[in-house]
């Protein structure tokens, strides 16, 4: 495992480097059964990872739960449908809290915004440090993707008006909801540093 951030930490600590499931079922697709094989050795960068992958799991779990799953939906390979709904209700719960009052029906649709925008923030930060192409910067790619996945027909006009305050403040909730999960991770791996 190396140290290069937190984001590539969170990621790590829960990759096993063994073969692939989809190595494994293709062997099971050529073969027609699975056949048993001689385990891989552990070597002992197998086991400087795992002692390192060890400390970031124990920083993680230092974390309330939705921040947990937060974390996990943007870097853990191994994330999972709960923990992308887990973290679409934070980004809207602590988005709507930011925003003028809104009516019953526009409150339904701020939820799939919500959605969109952390889809877009994810989409952004996956594999770096905020510097990937925005897939659905502009209002119509936006709302042409809302209705495709959700079927969830916004009108892309005056988008700025009736929607953008609530998309920046989602924006700034999923920067919020990142940078709190990555604090324990950021300080462990401050700490390794320190000691290596």
């Amino acid at each position: 495992m190396r140290i290069i951030s937190a984001r590539q930490a969170w990621h790590d600590c829960f990759y096993q480097p063994w073969d692939s499931v989809m190595s494994v079922a293709a062997d099971w697709a050529k073969l027609g059964t699975s056949v048993q094989t001689t385990a891989k050795a552990v070597t002992a960068n197998h086991a400087a990872h795992q002692a390192l992958a060890g400390r970031v799991q124990a920083a993680i779990a230092t974390l309330p739960l939705c921040l947990q799953a937060f974390g996990h939906h943007m870097y853990s390979p191994i994330a999972t449908a709960s923990d992308r709904e887990a973290a679409e209700d934070a980004v809207f719960a602590r988005a709507v809290g930011k925003v003028p009052a809104m009516r019953e029906a526009k409150y339904r649709q701020a939820e799939y915004v919500a959605k969109g925008v952390l889809h877009r923030y994810r989409a952004i930060n996956q594999g770096g440090m905020g510097q990937n192409q925005d897939p659905l910067e502009g209002p119509a790619s936006f709302t042409r993707w809302l209705d495709e996945v959700y079927g969830v027909g916004l009108s892309d006009q005056n988008w700025t008006r009736d929607w953008g305050g609530f998309v920046e403040a989602c924006f700034h909730a999923c920067n919020d909801l990142d940078r709190a999960a990555l604090r324990p991770v950021a300080m462990t791996l401050e700490t390794l540093k320190d000691v290596a």
